[in-house]
């Protein structure tokens, strides 16, 4: 059954309500060759999907009834992964931005860094990040995933790090966050620094947060020393993923791929 992303806030998924498309979901139909009759599915990346059958084909509009809604919530992770990342190079963003919203990514950073190749800023910023919103989106609705991750904004590593420091002493869930920067040098095996980071001490009011984590990972090049000491005064702890160098695009893969089995399947 297709699956159509619907966009945000629209407010019209009501179950007995028939309703036009917005026109990235109906040119998606008019693509697929849908007709009267024909089962989609519709989402609107807050969580949960609506069964849904096309009632209308037309040039410029397409209507569906809205069915039966389902929380589908074992789809997603039980926590919570931000991933920031030198940006790669060439279209190994976008493979990463796919993968790891698959794998159920909760939102992607693109970082600038010292040894970045791929330095973007004003309009092809805002151009490449809605592109990669595009593909997030994308790989969402092939996945079957009910919410969408945010790809925010591109910012420089160093501007960023200060930011989140200044999250940590006014935000309640990235005061609670679990943060790792992926190092060579004297760090700690993933395996063992996430088997220690159990769920928060409900004595410090924790415990109703859902778990969140932010891994830190380097470009071509990986992090220069300043960059990764800077991470670690701000208090990220340095992770190794084994002895061997991963790509750019590889490290933020395995990451998730880690992060994934840390949740048991369950059937909707």
């Amino acid at each position: 059954m297709p699956r159509l992303y619907v966009g945000p806030g629209l407010g019209f998924l009501l179950e007995r309500a028939d309703v036009a498309l917005p026109e990235g979901a109906a040119r998606h139909v008019q693509v697929l060759r849908l007709q009267p009759g024909d089962p989609v599915c519709l989402f609107d990346g807050s969580g949960g999907e609506w069964a849904a059958e096309v009632t209308a084909m037309g040039r410029r509009e397409v209507r569906v009834m809205v069915g039966v809604f389902s929380p589908a919530d074992h789809r997603e992770l039980n926590l919570d992964v931000t991933l920031a990342l030198g940006m790669p190079t060439n279209e190994r963003m976008d493979t990463v931005v796919e993968k790891t919203t698959e794998l159920g990514v909760f939102a992607i950073q693109p970082l600038i860094c010292e040894r970045s190749v791929l330095r973007l800023d004003g309009e092809r910023a805002i151009k490449k990040v809605a592109h990669w919103q595009g593909v997030a989106i994308a790989a969402c609705e092939q996945s079957g995933r009910t919410r969408v991750p945010e790809v925010r904004p591109v910012m420089s590593l160093k501007a960023w790090l200060l930011q989140q420091a200044a999250l940590k002493d006014s935000t309640a869930v990235v005061a609670n966050a679990r943060r790792g920067v992926l190092s060579l040098r004297g760090a700690e095996w993933v395996g063992d620094w996430l088997q220690g980071q159990g769920p928060q001490d409900a004595a410090q009011g924790a415990s109703t947060l859902k778990e969140a984590w932010t891994f830190l990972s380097g470009p071509e090049g990986g992090l220069s020393e300043t960059e990764e000491d800077l991470a670690r005064q701000h208090g990220w702890t340095p992770v190794s993923l084994g002895a061997r160098v991963l790509r750019a695009d590889t490290a933020p893969l395995t990451v998730m791929s880690i992060m994934a089995t840390r949740q048991r399947p369950t059937q909707g």
